[in-house]
Formats: structure tokens, C-alpha cells, sequence
């Protein structure tokens, strides 16, 4: 399926490509084993999957400005996790219904088909405060039988389909086959702004209808965006990242949160949501999504923040961001623990001493109190009941973010280029940050820790 302004919009992604890509590749802060914009500007990942022999990340795409733009679905494939494909656009802006940006969403994959269901962006000109008026969110769907090409896309519902309290913030579908139906969830922002939910059933992927709406007692920030709901080992949970929750102490330290709440009960009639807990604690962690993989379930995040007052020099080189590595999900009770998803370790090289490393993978044994610095940029220090990560240097508006736990018992630090993943006691705690070392700079000074340490490389 195509038509006139997608063919141009083709063509121009491809130029800017071809044009710009050199000066992008060119940055000493391009990573090395972290999914990246070619050009431009990404952020939420979106229709994340495994059809067929293929993994696929799709993820909003601003090609044409690293500083935002109108979005498209850029698109990733690769067969073991690792050795990624890049391949054109899969979705452009060039619809009635989503003229002004193809939005956040998810994959529904049935028979060897990708059902991919997205958020349509339209913004009416005119004097509007576009949340309450003015602004087009529209649920529609796409569908590609090659994972390469869509063959038809439709809309499935607007604002007039929405429930009458809801603002025109309604958006980011995540849909899943259950029970012999299919459901949906929606983020929502109400008319007196509370975050929420809103959950649809269809017994054919094109017809929906509001069955119940999820929320909590109190109001928890006014918007709730890209929603996921699934059960892990007989729990369900509720992933969102919610928008305009205050910090509290060494919660909610950033502009906005991302974690989950433990659903208890039915999402479709009667539930309870357990105490919300953050996902990750560091400055770049927002809008995650998951997927089935087998007997596991995997997910990633986009490394970055909405409306930080932080930045990233690599606007200057034309592109801007990158996803977080694939983490499997697990569950501990009531809690998720996030662990590198084991293909990981594939990217692992010679291991090598504290002085040399610069992209690596390490592997800490900890004493109850003790400091990392790594690269001359970023410190981890721990302590009692307390883990700070501190960039002095190198952090482009980035200073502190604490996390607090019990015991600092192990940590293993995922370092790119210009990224680091710190993962506490097993993936019980996250924190998720860019950061802007020297290029040439190199080293880790620990002290309270003993570590393993392999250089890490694209394969």
C-alpha cells in the first residue's frame, strides 16, 4: 500500500539518510552496541516482536530534526538480538488520521502477519490548548505480512470513541490475544486531569468497545502514557509511565516516572493496583515496552527523558538518543527484576584491566560500602541503605540520582560509548544514564568492589 506524499516522504528520509548519515557515523559518541537513530531523532520504542525468524524494534523516528519532528516508525530488524538491521521507515506520516506524527504503539503478531497498532497524530490549526481541544488522537492499525511493507492501514477510533471524561490525550495502544479476544489498553489524561487507563475488547482487532477503565484511588500524575499490561509467572502488572507525579524523597527524581503497579484481581471487572515502584532511577529511562519471546519476556526502554533540562552533545552531529539493551523481565514476588537478556554476553571480548576499559561489561563484588569512577565522568558510590550516581563531568546537565536499597550486594555496569546501564543486586534496581566522558578517556578506579571485566564491540 502507498500513495503520493509517502513515496515523497520515502524519498526525502532517504536523502537526509544518505545526505547526513556520514556526519552522524562520524560522532565519537555513537555507540556501539545500542540501537541508534541513523539521523534524526528516536525515542519510544513501539511494535516490539519476534515473527517468525525475525525480532523487530520499530521506534519513533524524527529524521528530519534531532531535536524532534514530525515522527515516523523507524524500523530494526535482526534474527539473534544482536547483529541489527536497518530498514526503511514502516510507517510515515501520510494518512488523514495521523498527518502530524505516526505515535506510540505495539505489534500483534497472528499466523505470520504483524497487526501493528499505533496512535495517529493530528494537530487542528487554530487557537487551542491541544489537551483539551484541538488535537486529533486516533487508534489505528496497520497491517504487513512480509514485516517489511504494509499492506493497508485503517482508522479504528478517535476522540468521539473515547469515554466523555477524557481529554484529547489518549493514546499508545498496547494490544494482546487472550482468552480466545482480543484487549487493548490505552493511555489516558481526564478533564480534571488524572491518569489512567482505558481498556478495550474486540473479538476481531478492528471492532473495540470500553469494557473497563484502570486507575488508582488517589490521583497518581495526570497522564499515564505508553501502557503494558501482562502476567509473569501468575502475576499481572501494569507497566506506565506516568506524567506529573512530585518526587518524594529519592522517588520520582526525574520529570517524569516509568514503572508498574502489581494488578491484583481481573483488569476486566474487579482488580486492586499494588504500590507503584519505579523501574529505574537514572537520568535516561523512559517509555519501555515488552514482548514474548518463548517462555520469556523481554523489554526495552528508550534512553532518554521527555522534557528533561538535561541535554545530549550529539545533536550537534545530527542525531540524537538510542534504546536500552533487550533485559529479560522476572519476577520476585510482587517485584520485576530487569536482567540483560543473555545474548549479551556474546558482545564480551578478552577481559581486561580497570586501566583499559572504556566499552565494557563488568561484573562487581561488592563490600557493604564503596565507589566506581568510571572514565573520569561518572562515580557510583554506595553505602548504607543508599546507591548515588554522580556525574560531575561529562553529564550535560546531568548531576545526581540516588537509588535506595538495603545492601549494595553485586552491580554490573553495561558501558557504551556514551551510555551506562547499572544494574543492582541481580536487576532488583536499575539506574539508566547517557553520559559524555572525553572520547578518549578510559579507566575504572574501584574501591570497595572487585570486579570482572570484558571489553564489549558490536558483533
Amino acid at each position: 500500500m502507498s500513495n503520493a506524499l509517502q513515496r515523497d516522504l520515502e524519498r526525502l528520509v532517504a536523502r537526509v539518510e544518505r545526505e547526513d548519515g556520514p556526519r552522524a557515523a562520524a560522532d565519537p559518541y555513537r555507540q556501539r552496541f545500542h540501537l541508534m537513530p541513523p539521523v534524526g531523532w528516536m525515542n519510544d520504542p513501539n511494535g516490539l516482536c519476534r515473527c517468525g525468524e525475525w525480532y523487530h524494534v520499530f521506534y519513533q523516528y524524527g529524521p528530519f530534526d534531532p531535536t524532534g519532528g514530525v515522527k515516523h516508525w523507524g524500523h530494526y530488524r535482526s534474527r539473534d538480538l544482536l547483529r541489527w538491521e536497518q530498514l526503511p521507515p514502516m510507517l510515515y506520516p501520510d494518512q488523514p488520521w495521523d498527518i502530524h506524527g505516526v505515535y506510540s504503539g505495539s505489534a500483534l503478531v497472528e499466523d505470520g502477519t504483524m497487526y501493528l497498532y499505533y496512535t495517529g497524530n493530528v494537530k487542528h490549526a487554530g487557537d487551542y490548548d491541544y489537551i483539551t481541544a484541538g488535537r486529533g488522537h486516533n487508534t489505528a492499525l496497520a497491517v504487513s505480512r512480509d514485516g517489511v511493507t504494509v499492506e493497508s492501514n485503517e482508522l479504528l477510533l478517535e476522540n468521539s470513541d473515547y469515554p466523555e471524561n477524557v481529554t484529547c490525550h489518549v493514546r499508545d495502544p498496547k494490544v494482546w490475544a487472550q482468552d480466545g479476544k482480543y484487549y487493548m489498553v490505552l493511555g489516558a489524561r481526564t478533564k480534571d486531569d488524572r491518569g489512567e487507563l482505558l481498556v478495550y475488547e474486540s473479538a476481531d482487532k478492528r471492532d473495540w468497545t470500553h469494557i473497563n477503565t484502570l486507575t488508582t484511588p488517589d490521583k497518581f500524575g495526570y497522564m499515564w502514557e505508553c501502557p503494558d499490561l501482562f502476567e509473569l509467572d501468575g502475576q499481572w502488572f501494569l507497566v506506565c509511565s506516568p506524567q506529573g507525579v512530585k518526587r518524594q524523597g529519592n522517588r520520582y527524581q526525574n520529570v517524569y516516572s516509568c514503572g508498574y503497579f502489581p494488578l491484583y484481581g481481573d483488569f476486566r471487572g474487579d482488580y486492586t493496583l499494588g504500590e507503584f515502584c519505579e523501574l529505574d532511577c537514572g537520568f535516561d529511562f523512559y517509555a519501555p515496552q515488552s514482548f514474548t519471546d518463548g517462555d520469556r519476556r523481554l523489554m526495552i526502554g528508550w534512553m532518554g527523558m521527555p522534557d528533561a533540562d538535561y541535554t545530549n552533545p550529539t545533536v550537534e552531529h545530527g542525531w540524537q538518543h538510542c534504546q536500552t539493551v533487550p533485559c529479560e523481565l522476572r519476577r520476585e514476588g510482587a517485584r520485576l527484576l530487569r536482567i540483560p537478556a543473555s545474548e549479551i554476553n556474546a558482545l564480551r571480548g578478552g577481559r581486561i584491566p580497570p586501566e583499559r576499559a572504556r566499552v565494557f561489561d563488568m561484573e562487581c563484588r561488592t563490600a557493604p560500602k564503596g565507589r566506581l569512577a568510571i572514565r573520569g565522568a561518572a562515580v557510583v558510590e554506595w553505602g548504607k541503605k543508599q546507591l548515588s550516581l554522580t556525574l560531575a563531568q561529562g553529564g550535560a546537565g546531568r548531576t545526581v540520582r540516588y537509588a535506595d536499597v538495603d545492601a549494595v550486594k553485586s552491580l554490573r555496569v553495561l558501558a557504551d560509548t556514551s551510555s551506562l546501564e547499572i544494574f543492582i543486586n541481580g536487576g532488583q534496581q536499575m539506574m539508566t544514564t547517557r553520559y559524555y566522558p572525553a572520547p578518549e578517556a578510559c579507566g575504572i578506579v574501584l574501591d570497595g568492589a572487585e570486579a570482572d571485566i570484558w571489553a564489549m564491540g558490536a558483533l
